[in-house]
């Protein structure tokens, strides 16, 4: 199995356990992320497994740049096609009331969740329908109908639209055998949530995010699509 993951880079979050899970199943995996160092880490401790890694960074809100990695990809795999990509590649950040949060906070929002998925599901959906292979989105409890949204504006529109965004690639790819899925996330226990909220949580744990994401891109899931499910 061939899996392109983003958001790979930072110790002790989701990406590293996403890579984790993926490895002891066997995966070939292409591990993403901005900062080339960051994913290097990653990549070498899939590798330290018995796991095959490839890292590479990449600004996923370039369009120009993601067009390369999926070049980039295709040659890591000797000309083989991804069967799942899962985009993990986000952030989270309170922009406050709407008339007190900056237009730069609400932009950078929709650019780390929204446009960061969007690009990446363009440039990869070619691999994806060659081998109907599943995308799976990173959405949140905050952009699902009835959610109190308050001070947290700018994240809850963004994974709205990621939301949207499953949505239509789940209709508009599914005669090309390609599905798309997502999940909502409540807080993680990642090394950054446990400074910023204390370990007591409540916190979804990382391990379980990966089982679902396993699942969601395995065969076992393959009348599935188009759906949320939801963590915490």
């Amino acid at each position: 199995m061939n899996v392109l993951i983003t958001g790979v880079g930072r110790e002790g979050q989701i990406g590293e356990a996403l890579a984790a899970a993926f490895a002891a199943d066997g995966a070939r995996l292409l591990l993403v992320d901005r900062t080339r160092a960051n994913v290097e880490a990653r990549a070498a401790a899939v590798r330290a497994r018995g796991a095959e890694a490839h890292a590479f960074d990449c600004d996923l809100t370039d369009a120009d740049a993601l067009a390369r990695l999926a070049d980039d990809a295709g040659q890591a795999l000797g000309g083989e096609s991804l069967d799942a990509v899962v985009c993990a590649a986000g952030g989270f950040g309170p922009t406050g009331p709407l008339d007190q949060g900056s237009v730069a906070d609400w932009d950078r929002m929709l650019a780390v969740n929204l446009a960061t998925a969007h690009r990446t599901t363009r440039a990869l959906l070619p691999s994806l329908r060659r081998r109907g292979g599943a995308l799976v989105y990173f959405t949140s409890p905050a952009a699902l109908p009835g959610a109190a949204a308050g001070g947290i504006a700018a994240y809850a529109a963004a994974k709205a639209g990621v939301i949207a965004l499953m949505r239509a690639v789940a209709a508009d790819e599914r005669a090309h055998g390609v599905r798309a899925n997502a999940v909502a996330l409540s807080a993680v226990r990642t090394t950054a949530n446990v400074a910023a909220m204390g370990g007591d949580g409540p916190f979804v744990e990382r391990e379980d995010v990966a089982r679902v994401v396993r699942w969601l891109c395995s065969a076992e899931s393959a009348s599935v699509t188009g759906q949320i499910v939801r963590l915490g």
